[in-house]
């Protein structure tokens, strides 16, 4: 065993509390504070996963969010979460964690076998899925699709209901500070002393970043990490602070909205914040790089700053034998600290032909060997770290001379540093190469994140902003933290950093590519993605098949698609696509960063929205009466509303028959609340109308309606309803029920970003009313003596509004109809809705009143030919081709979609227009959505048109439809065909769309 605990140490544990869990079954033990990585590392377990196209050993690479191959899946049965990196995970007593990817065994895994396959042949080089899968073809539903839906994901999908909970928490502060280590600490103390509200977020359990694993940087006289914790404790001390642990910053979003991901360690099992922040400083370091060089994979292999964190936070030791290699100075400090530890520290490996700073003098003095101008050609074993070949570095960049093996367990490399701006890029921040350093660095000189009024809101301090030397990054981070709270109003001013030790660093030299020989010098096994299995030979063969583009070459190889999103291979891999392009760096860029900047579990974004609160049922004031009286329900968007009532024995035909017969021959009552009613007032409401409504409204008149269209930018038809003036002026626009939220977040995107100087508000009043349909030739015999207002033609004409009471409820009146039948709708408060029905129900009971559901208005609506949304239209059909020319305005200078209808192929002779379908069987119905076709005997039929609704209509006593068919209203008397399953072909006539009272005279009495 050679990874192992050391006697003393630690700064994250806790020895006196220890803490056993379970590993692939076994028990292992660790202490409290001990990450997943940590503890089976201690254990001696240096083997935690396998790679997912090549299944190669895979063991820790780093110590943090950046690990990209120790996955785990923690928790058992419905608790089980996947793709947990084990570094990131704290083990508790009793928990349980599987590695991932393998079968049997984690030690002997049969998917190894792709690696020898690819050892001898390039079956799995980049893209070989664009390649291996096209024939033949018969094979890819038989064999490739069922293979790769197999093979696909890394851990298991978790089984059952989670019982844990998650919650969501909205905050607001003057600044965010994204980070807490030297960097954070230092902006969030220097804004919050100015007085701003200030919200620290630390991904880690304790404040201080690499200060914690760095002994060698004093601050204002005193150690590091002693500096990070007085900070610390400072800051949480402070009333107008909130400083958070375990809660990284997730992602951000536009106008300083910003998600933070907290573990808190009692409570919900995740907390997901939603942060609005006046101003946000990014402080969230650098992230080591790995050097790309023959077998640089193998467990062992591990970032140096990443050993210097597990001796120091944990003290473990990952090995006995230490031999580093690497391009900068920074790395000698993990020479330095495997020595303290007690370990062998073989050598370093330095790349640069000359090491001559402040650290690598210290390294020779503790009597270690520097080789400088050397390189690691290849790292040798099997499942574990053997020993590692190294040789002298030609100037052409080629091996020089003979290879010398050191024999080691744990080999220690960096490549250097690169800020984490991630963060910074999610929201519109642009980056420049800084080639002294060999890194991406913010530029907000070219563009940062800005706030709701265009100014810039967020800012980069510290390493992340490349001021790697704790001195200058401090500096920085100071003068952000002052700059953000003085932005806001504080008296704020950069204090004076303290005085900084810290030894110097000498210049790194890039090192992209490292040599090797005999079949690894093509860099077949120079690992870029070590969770994707991708190799600088398929960056390479990616570009010389065309793939020149960074964004292409990523997903041509998947670099960088992994769960780590790239944190290690980004850098690598587009140096290599630069190299192979000759192009520089800066030039060939970096692909886009996007939210989240680590993975979040679905139980974090859902929070409590599952089960019923998923999508919350939606009921009217009358639900419980309609559950109480057959209701037959059917979902319409969130709402419940009555298919149809079912008596006893009846089944729903005869059901919806009897309800249509009973609105055409007295009176029906619909439960019509669930209809959208947006409220828009203001002295530019009628303009503002006038642009979103294909016809006029704002010369529509105090107390009257209009029914109205409006349409996307593209001219397609999208929602319908009528729009009434009330007598104050304002306007109330009914939508369809499901088009509520849709039509109230359209107003207000045109409001807030093409119209702000319109003086308009837009209240949705949907849930504030109640509103009930009486529909049928007595339904003005029924209401008339519930009420003292006048409900005659005279007084109250189609179209018109009234307001008054019903039954002592105050009621607004309108006299439209969706049925063709004389027809009032009656809004009520909604909390008087249920009262208002019972009235009318027992006022209507010797008259025949009865309730009808949703089938029959369908009914009723399509023998009076009038459309539906969501059945006539498909987001594709325009109001001409719907019959609706008359309410298309060719008056009003613009309306939204106006010119999208303008364009020449939407006046296309042969585009598909509304029509009414009678079958030539009147018993038998067309199916909704059947195809129509000009030659049902030819191979492959033109089709000219499509049903869009179709229903047996009990008032004519057939089958009636509506349809769209190409030329259709100049086919009328045309027979045309159907074809359907099984051969049959059903044949129907092209009739007017409006089969029952086309003058309309039912309704206007």
């Amino acid at each position: 065993m050679t990874a192992h605990r050391l006697p003393s140490g630690g700064l994250l544990i806790d020895r006196a509390r220890p803490v056993e869990f379970r590993f692939n079954g076994k028990p292992v033990k660790g202490f409290a504070g001990d990450t997943l990585a940590a503890a089976l590392l201690a254990s001696g377990r240096t083997l935690m996963g396998r790679s997912f196209k090549y299944h190669r050993p895979r063991g820790l690479v780093a110590a943090g969010v950046e690990e990209p191959n120790a996955l785990m899946c923690v928790g058992e049965g419905p608790r089980a979460t996947p793709n947990q990196r084990a570094t990131m995970v704290e083990i508790a007593p009793g928990m349980s964690a599987r590695s991932q990817n393998h079968w049997p065994s984690l030690e002997w895994d049969v998917g190894a076998v792709n690696a020898a396959i690819a050892s001898v042949a390039p079956v799995f080089s980049a893209g070989f899925y664009y390649k291996t899968f096209l024939f033949p073809r018969v094979a890819w539903k038989h064999l490739y699709e069922p293979v790769i839906r197999q093979s696909a994901g890394l851990g298991p999908a978790p089984e059952g209901v989670d019982p844990d909970e998650y919650e969501h928490l909205h905050a607001f502060a003057d600044v965010l500070v994204i980070g807490a280590g030297m960097a954070g600490l230092a902006a969030a103390r220097a804004a919050a002393e100015a007085g701003a509200r200030v919200i620290v977020a630390e991904q880690g359990p304790r404040a201080g970043g690499r200060l914690l694993s760095e002994v060698d940087v004093e601050i204002g006289g005193a150690p590091g990490a002693d500096w990070a914790a007085g900070e610390a404790a400072a800051l949480a001390a402070m009333p107008n602070v909130t400083l958070l642990t375990r809660c990284q910053g997730a992602g951000l979003y536009d106008h300083g909205y910003a998600l933070l991901d907290e573990e808190p360690r009692d409570g919900p099992s995740r907390r997901l914040w939603r942060v609005r922040a006046k101003r946000i400083v990014i402080a969230t370091g650098a992230i080591e790089r790995p050097l790309a060089f023959a077998n640089n994979d193998l467990p062992g292999v591990m970032l140096a700053g990443a050993v210097r964190d597990y001796l120091a936070l944990w003290a473990v030791a990952p090995g006995r034998e230490i031999v580093v290699f690497a391009n900068n100075d920074d790395a000698y400090r993990t020479a330095l600290a495997g020595r303290r530890a007690g370990l062998t520290v073989k050598a370093v490996i330095d790349c640069r032909a000359e090491a001559s700073g402040a650290l690598p003098e210290v390294v020779r003095a503790a009597g270690i060997p520097v080789r400088t101008g050397m390189i690691v050609a290849k790292a040798k074993g099997g499942k574990a770290l053997k020993s590692v070949l190294v040789a002298k570095r030609a100037a052409d960049g080629r091996v020089a001379g003979a290879l010398e093996e050191i024999g080691c367990d744990v080999l220690a490399m960096s490549g250097g540093w690169s800020p984490a701006v991630h963060l910074f890029s999610h929201c519109g921040g642009k980056l420049a190469w800084d080639e002294a350093q060999a890194m991406f660095r913010p530029a907000p000189e070219r563009g940062a994140p800005t706030g709701a009024e265009g100014e810039v809101n967020t800012f980069v301090a510290g390493a992340a902003n490349g001021f790697l030397s704790t001195a200058d990054g401090l500096a920085d981070a100071l003068a952000a933290g002052a700059r953000a709270a003085a932005e806001l109003g504080f008296a704020a001013a950069a204090a004076e950093a303290p005085a900084v030790t810290e030894p110097g660093m000498a210049p790194l030299q890039p090192l992209w590519f490292t040599p090797s020989v005999g079949k690894y010098a093509h860099g077949t096994k120079h690992f870029l993605d070590f969770q994707n299995d991708v190799t600088a030979a398929d960056v390479e063969l990616a570009a010389r098949e065309g793939y020149e583009s960074v964004e292409h070459a990523k997903r041509y190889t998947t670099l960088g698609m992994a769960t780590d999103q790239g944190k290690l291979s980004n850098i690598n891999g587009l140096a290599t696509l630069a190299n192979a392009l000759a192009a520089p760096i800066p030039e060939v860029g970096t692909t886009t960063f996007r939210p989240p900047w680590t993975p979040l579990s679905l139980g974090a974004i859902a929070g409590r929205d599952f089960g019923p609160l998923f999508k919350p049922l939606r009921r009217t004031p009358m639900h419980d009466w309609h559950e109480a009286n057959g209701a037959d329900w059917e979902p319409v968007g969130e709402w419940r509303r009555p298919f149809t009532y079912r008596r006893a024995g009846e089944g729903r035909e005869a059901s919806v028959t009897r309800e249509v017969r009973a609105v055409r021959e007295a009176a029906g009552m619909l439960d019509a609340s669930t209809l959208g009613k947006l409220l828009v007032t203001g002295p530019d409401a009628g303009r503002f109308l006038d642009l979103l409504y294909t016809n006029m409204m704002s010369t529509l008149k105090p107390g009257a309606c209009r029914y109205g269209l409006m349409c996307n930018e593209n001219g397609f038809l999208f929602d319908d309803g009528v729009v009434a003036r009330l007598p104050n002026g304002d306007f109330l626009c009914h939508t369809t029920t499901g088009g509520a939220e849709r039509v109230h977040g359209w107003m207000e995107e045109w409001l807030q970003t093409e119209w702000p100087e319109l003086k308009v508000y837009v209240a949705n009043l949907t849930e504030q009313f109640a509103q009930i349909a009486v529909a049928g030739p007595k339904a003005r015999e029924i209401l008339q003596p519930l009420t003292s207002m006048d409900l005659s033609a005279a007084a109250l004409p189609f179209m018109g509004i009234a307001e008054g009471e019903m039954a002592g409820i105050p009621v607004r009146l309108f006299r439209i109809s969706f049925s063709g039948e004389l027809s009032y709708e009656i809004a009520a408060p909604a909390h008087r809705g249920r009262a208002l029905w019972d009235a009318i129900r027992e006022a209507g009971a010797g008259q025949g009143i009865q309730p009808y559901g949703t089938e029959a208005l369908h009914v009723l609506r399509a023998e009076k030919g009038f459309i539906m949304i969501g059945d006539e239209t498909d987001g594709t059909v325009t109001p001409q081709e719907l019959g609706l020319s008359w309410a298309v305005s060719k008056k009003k200078a613009d309306f939204i979609g106006k010119r999208a209808q303008e364009r020449p192929f939407l006046s296309h002779p042969e585009r598909e227009r509304l029509v009414g379908l009678e079958t030539l069987e009147p018993g038998k119905r067309l199916p909704d959505g059947a195809y129509a076709v000009a030659d049902p005997a030819a191979k492959t039929p033109e089709v000219i048109g499509r049903v869009t609704s179709s229903y047996m209509s009990p008032t004519l006593g057939r089958a009636i439809a509506l349809g769209l068919v190409k030329r259709g209203p100049e086919r009328m008397g045309e027979v045309i065909s159907f074809p359907l399953e099984k051969g049959e072909v059903m044949k129907a006539r092209i009739v007017d769309p409006v089969f029952y009272d086309k003058e309309g005279a039912r309704q206007n009495v």
